[in-house]
Order: structure tokens, then C-alpha cells, then sequence
């Protein structure tokens, strides 16, 4: 067996049909990464019938003096569990790539090797673990495990089974938090690329990328119709009308309370009515808020969510919301709907990452991953981050002078933690 590069065509064709497709391994995200300044190979490992038995985009990027390091986002497409392919390939690759001037091989194996319980947090392993002792055996070095965001992908994912969500399970807070975007009037649609900038306005104050990233990504996955762009916006009619209504109710329930004080003065009724009272003023600027928007005929984009579609999962790339309207609760208003716009449509929805800290309340994250739980996903965790090291003395110097750290360290801070 061997290695050599394959076409666009044979790496589709075998991707698809491979247990551990994923987006990251597609020829989409190649012409996606190249823009960013990636150049890309796209290789398989040949057996004696000619036919292609694994293969990966491998992006390469200049690292230190006239070399490279090399990175397969979300592993190589393999039958991990078969010891004896994984050394051919590594072997294989190894000599492909030494000539090349390549350091190293980055990989974060599509591999879960274990589910948490979203209520006790304790995590039962599978199998899948066990490729560790492969991986390593075959000189793949393996990275510390973050429980954060230092890696280049997330190693704890929250993923939804669309075909047995049900919003009577998410969390008590999840279901207000929906509710409330409901009566605030918000509305969620589908848009195209035409508003792309409506989105980049909104992730330009959580990430760094310009508004040609997120162009470029939705030319590339647009060409096989795999991504979708949604976005969250206020209909002020609906919100005067529903702030109407519940101030209206208010107003019934204030007087009830009202004439329970005349009679006698119970604490607990003194307290409901200083509640109501609130409630009521609540309500009140909610109709001036939605009255203003009328009048100013405002169109307002408050949260967005770019999805790409991959076989039988839709996975939330990037999703943000405008932190002024916090109180609208957007980011759970989307979500909902998302959840919703794919069930019946897709098996599996992604949320994306979140982080291994699950009790501590001081963890940063503390609030994206309550955020996420709240509906009630599957939580995983997948298998890490390995360097497979081709030039040995040149990767340790890389290690010793700092290169290694500066090239991959990332701000993982984010600016919104919900």
C-alpha cells in the first residue's frame, strides 16, 4: 500500500460514504481554508486493488524557517480500529511527507470516547479510548487535554438527536427564556448571503474574523447548497401587541390585589402587589419600547446563526447576538427555532463546543455551557489532539524556542460566554 494525492471527486465520493465524515474533511473546507492561507493536499492510502482504504485533507502551513507543519481538522478518514492500517497509513504518511519539508501532522480524531451526564456530569468511555494506545504506539504525541478552548477544535460538544427532542424537557430557565423572546415579538427567518453583513455585525464583538470570512464561507458551502444563514429580528407590531395584551392582564391582577388590600393587609398580599406593580412598569416601557420601533420603522437584526449541512448532521459554525437586547433572551429565541427548522429534516444537531469545567461556577464559560444544557443535548467528549512528528529534531526545536506555543495559541476568552 501507498500514499498518493487523490481528486477532488474520489475524496468526495469516499468521504460520504466513511462513519467518520465530517464537514472539516471536505473539499468545501479546503477552498474555505485556502483563503485564509492554507495551501491544502487532499491524500489517500492506495491498496494492491487500487482502491482508496483512508484518506484526509491535510492543510499545510509555513512554521519556523523554510519548513511546514501539517493539519488534518477532525482526523484522518480511517478505520481506527484496525491497528494494523493506522501504523501503515502513519508509516506511509511519514515518507510522504519527509521530503516535504513538513515538521508535523496535527490531528483531532472525529472519535467521542465518551458520554456526560448532563445532570450528575460523570462520563462513562467506550471503546473509542483504546485508540489512544493505537495513536501513541504509532508515534503520535498526545497534546494535554484542554477543558477549555486552547485546542484548534472543541473536545466537549453538546449534539441534540433530533428525533427525540422535546421542548417539555428543556430546563425550567431554557423554556422561560423562550417564552419571553415569544412575547418580546421576535422573529426568526432564513436569509441569504445578501446579509451576510447584518451577521458580521453581530459576531465583529465576539470574534476577530472580518466580514470576508464569513463571506467566504458561505460561497464555498453555498456551491453544494450544505449552508444555511439565519437570523433573529424584532417585529414591532407583534411586540406592541403581546405587551398590550400582558400589561392588560397585569392591570386585572393588580386591582384584585388592590381590593384584597382595602379589606386587610396580609404581607403576602403587600408583596404580590409591590411585585405586580413592577411587573406593570415592566410591561409599560415594553409598550413605549415597541411603539418607538414602530414609529422609526426599525428593522433590527439582534442574533444570527450560520448552520453547514453534512449528511445527517447541521452543525451551528458560528451563532451571536447583540448583547443590548440581552433581556429579549435572542440567543435562546434562535436556538429554539433552529432546533425546530431541522427537526424532521436532519438526525443530528450540533451546538457546538462546550467546556469540560461543568460544576464550577467561577469557570467563564459557567454560562455558555448552562446555556447549551438547557436543551437538553447529548454531551461529548471526543478523543483530543495529537502531533504526529515526521522531523523529531526540528519539532523539539520548535518546542524549546517557543514557535510551537506562539503558533497555536489561542485567545480562547470569549467575548460573550452565553
Amino acid at each position: 500500500m501507498h500514499i498518493e494525492s487523490i481528486g477532488a471527486l474520489e475524496f468526495t465520493n469516499f468521504g460520504n460514504r466513511h462513519p467518520l465524515s465530517n464537514f472539516y474533511q471536505t473539499i468545501n473546507y479546503a477552498m474555505l481554508m485556502a483563503e485564509t492561507g492554507y495551501d491544502y493536499d487532499i491524500v489517500g492510502l492506495i491498496n494492491q486493488d487500487n482502491e482508496i482504504v483512508a484518506a484526509s485533507l491535510i492543510l499545510l502551513k509555513p512554521i519556523g524557517m523554510k519548513s511546514f507543519y501539517g493539519y488534518a481538522p477532525r482526523g484522518f478518514l480511517i478505520d481506527y480500529d484496525n491497528p494494523e492500517l493506522v501504523t501503515i497509513f502513519t508509516e506511509e504518511l511519514k515518507k510522504y511527507y519527509a521530503d516535504k519539508n513538513v515538521i508535523f501532522i496535527k490531528v483531532n480524531p472525529n472519535l467521542i470516547i465518551g458520554e456526560i451526564d448532563n445532570k450528575t456530569y460523570e462520563i462513562t468511555y467506550n471503546a473509542n479510548k483504546n485508540i489512544i494506545n493505537t495513536l501513541t504506539t504509532n508515534g503520535y504525541k498526545k497534546l494535554a487535554d484542554n477543558l477549555y478552548f486552547e485546542a484548534q477544535l472543541p473536545r466537549f460538544n453538546a449534539i441534540i438527536n433530533l428525533n427525540d427532542v422535546e421542548p417539555t424537557n428543556y430546563a425550567k430557565n431554557t423554556k422561560n427564556k423562550i417564552k419571553k423572546g415569544l412575547r418580546k415579538g421576535l422573529t426568526f427567518e432564513k436569509v441569504n448571503k445578501d446579509k451576510i453583513n447584518e451577521f458580521y455585525n453581530l459576531m465583529k464583538n465576539k470574534k476577530d474574523n472580518s466580514e470576508y470570512y464569513y463571506q467566504d464561507y458561505y460561497t464555498v458551502f453555498e456551491k453544494d447548497d450544505a449552508i444555511d444563514l439565519f437570523l433573529v429580528s424584532i417585529n414591532y407590531e407583534d411586540f406592541l401587541q403581546n405587551s398590550q395584551y400582558v400589561y392588560n392582564e397585569e392591570v386585572n391582577k393588580n386591582t384584585h390585589l388592590n381590593n384584597k388590600l382595602a379589606n386587610k393587609s396580609y404581607e403576602k398580599v403587600i408583596n404580590a402587589k409591590m411585585n405586580s406593580d413592577k411587573i406593570m412598569l415592566t410591561y409599560k416601557n415594553d409598550i413605549m419600547e415597541a411603539t418607538k420601533g414602530i414609529t422609526d420603522n426599525r428593522k433590527e437584526y439582534i442574533a444570527g446563526a450560520l448552520v453547514i449541512r453534512h449528511n445527517n448532521m447541521a452543525s451551528i459554525i458560528f451563532s451571536a447576538y447583540d448583547k443590548k437586547y440581552k433581556r429579549f433572551a435572542p440567543n435562546y429565541f434562535l436556538h429554539y427555532h433552529l432546533i425546530k427548522y431541522y427537526k424532521g429534516n436532519m438526525k443530528y444537531l450540533d451546538l457546538n463546543g462546550i467546556v469540560g469545567n461543568f460544576e464550577n461556577t467561577n469557570n467563564p464559560y459557567y454560562g455558555l455551557n448552562r446555556f447549551k444544557i438547557g436543551f437538553n443535548p447529548k454531551l461529548y467528549e471526543y478523543i483530543g489532539e495529537f502531533d504526529l512528528i515526521i522531523n523529531n529534531k526540528s519539532y523539539e526545536n520548535l518546542l524549546y524556542n517557543g514557535t510551537l506555543s506562539k503558533t497555536f495559541d489561542k485567545k480562547d476568552i470569549l467575548k460573550d460566554n452565553e
